[in-house]
């Protein structure tokens, strides 16, 4: 099945799911059930993930007003690694 995107003059865009290659150039509206047709898009671009949809918006309000940095983190101490030959390698 594959997702295709049609644009009606009154209603907007809307999307249909058909079998591939079955696809018309006009089809009729859901809303109004006038003609709209058929419109080439980029696949799944309006359909981003919630976590890079996040760090999206993070990355461009950063753009706008950086996050200032006022010390240096905390050097608490990280478990050791589970794994038996990480317990191996040399620690900073």
């Amino acid at each position: 099945m594959a997702t295709y995107e049609y644009r009606c003059l009154d209603c907007g865009s809307f999307e249909i799911r058909l079998p591939i290659g079955t696809a018309t150039a006009v089809c009729d509206c859901p809303a109004c059930h006038l003609p709209a047709p058929r419109v080439f898009s980029a696949p799944y671009l309006n359909q981003v993930p919630t976590a890079v949809s996040t760090a999206l918006a993070r990355e461009e309000q950063g753009r706008e007003a950086p996050e200032v940095v006022t010390g240096l983190p905390s050097r608490g101490r990280r478990p050791p690694p589970q794994h038996p030959a990480l317990r191996r390698l040399p620690r900073p």
